[in-house]
This record gives C-alpha cells, structure tokens and sequence, in this order.
C-alpha cells in the first residue's frame, strides 16, 4: 500500500503532480476505480482531482513503469478528500518553492493545491516550517544576515519550508548591562545611541581615551592591538559565541574570524561577517538537506 507523506511533501519538481477535472464522486472508492488501470505521465507521482463544485482531492499514485511516456496505474491512495484539502488560488506564489507553499496554505487543511505564479500548480501536505535561529548583530535592523537568509530561503527550491527567527544581539542592551563613560564600537555600521560618546574602531581616533569599553569581538581586539599596542576592556558582541553558549537547534550566524567559505560545528552553520549568498544559501542547505 502506498504509504502516507512525512510533513512538507510536495511535488518536486512540481510536474510530478497532474491536475484534472472530472465528474465523478470524490470518494476514495470512486477515484481508485477510476484511476487504476488509467494511463499517467511516468513523471507523475501525484494527482489532483477538481470536481464541478470546486471540491479538491489529492491522491498518490504508483505506476507500473517509470520507462515508457505513459504508464497505467496500478495503485491508487487518496491522500485528502474535499474534506481535508483546500484549493488556493495566490498569483504571487512560488510553487516550487517550499515555504512559499507553506505560507500559502490553508490552516487546518492536511493538503493544501496552490494554483501559483505562471498558472502552476503543486501542493504541500500537512506543512511544518522548520525552525533556523539567525543570530545576528543589531543594529541595523533588519540585520543583513537575516535579510540574507530570507533571500536564500526564497529561491532555493531544494530546501524544505523554513521559518527563520531572529536571535538579536542588541548592541544597545550591551552598552546599558556595562555603563561607560565613552564606547568603542567596530565601525559606524554599528553605529547606535548608547547614553555616551561614542568612538568607531575603524575611523582608529587619534586621541585615544583611556576610559573607553570596546563593544566588539576578537577581530576588533586584534585591530586595537595593532592600533595601540594594548587590548582595552571589553564586551563580546560576537554571534557565533552567543550561538555557542545558547544552543537552539539549526543556527545560523557569522564570525569576522572567517574570512571565506563556511563552517559547519553540529547544527550550527558559520558564515563570513561579509558573507554573500551563495555563502548564506549553503549554510542553509548544510542545516536541513
């Protein structure tokens, strides 16, 4: 017997799923007699059956071949009835991507058939987004690895539905968890109001203040050893730390110590602090493929 789906199935690619119209009762016995025996696509694993009243089922399907164009069926399951499965109509979605697909469906609904973007058409079967952590430095906010992996998550149509959540570390709750009287932050794209003067690392000030606290991570370290010859008190603001030290499952986050590539420590993935895409879509790609 055809078994039921994991969570998040979906046609893919989405020829896998066929379409059709027809006249007959939506009911499980009706649909196996109609289609066992009925010749399919050999790509075709999925069928979506509509009736005249609008009324949606989606069945799985088993071929006797995969090799000729055209293969009778030979085993039918209805996966979801007009009871259980909804039909979406969403222009503006991506049907071969998976969390375009679980953002379009219909709550409750075991399978949801979205008729997308271009007139196509693909389902996903009782969707489950998968959680990914993005720690990442605020500001600026949104911060830019999260706008990456929302990027990434919207292209790539391997990966299953994701849901990414923010985990922010706040340049501000820093600075009020260690007064000063003057910061030192990594640049001005770090740049904030923290209820003091505020010095950035990479313009080097030339008249150094002795009472300053870097808000920064071991790269800014090195730099004001370089700079001045001595390490000045600190706060680590650096992400991958804090996604150490507050294991979530699959993370991703970034490191100014790597400066190329990816690293991947259990379900944690690194990124460069100046990632590109590519970089952001393998990290994610390492977490759940």
């Amino acid at each position: 017997m055809i078994p039921l789906p994991p969570p998040n199935t979906r046609a893919h690619p989405y020829r896998g799923l066929s379409v059709q119209e027809t006249d007959i009762p939506l009911t499980s016995a009706s649909i196996e007699a109609f289609l066992v025996g009925r010749e399919v696509y050999r790509r075709t694993d999925f069928l979506v059956l509509r009736d005249g009243g609008g009324r949606t089922a989606l069945v799985a399907v088993r071929k006797a071949s995969v090799e000729p164009l055209f293969s009778p069926v030979v085993e039918a399951r209805v996966l979801a009835g007009p009871d259980d499965a909804a039909w979406v109509v969403s222009p503006e979605t991506d049907v071969g991507n998976a969390t375009a697909l679980a953002a379009a469906a219909v709550p409750g609904a075991r399978a949801s058939v979205v008729l997308g973007r271009f007139e196509h058409v693909n389902f996903i079967w009782e969707p489950a987004p998968v959680l990914v952590r993005v720690t990442e430095v605020v500001p600026p906010e949104p911060p830019k690895l999260l706008a990456q992996a929302h990027q990434a998550v919207a292209y790539d149509e391997d990966l299953p539905p994701v849901r990414l959540e923010l985990d922010a570390v706040r340049v501000e709750e820093l600075a009020a968890a260690h007064p000063a009287p003057v910061y030192l932050l990594p640049c001005r794209g770090s740049g904030t109001q923290l209820g003091a003067p505020v010095e950035f690392l990479d313009t080097r000030p030339a008249h150094r203040r002795d009472d300053w606290l870097l808000i920064g991570c071991e790269r800014s370290v090195q730099f004001h050893r370089h700079f001045y010859g001595d390490e000045p008190g600190r706060v680590d603001l650096c992400p991958r730390t804090r996604a150490a030290e507050v294991p979530s499952g699959a993370t991703l986050t970034k490191c100014c110590l790597l400066e190329r590539g990816l690293e991947v420590d259990g379900d944690t993935a690194v990124v460069p602090w100046g990632a590109n895409l590519d970089e952001v879509r393998e990290g994610l790609r390492k977490l759940l493929l």
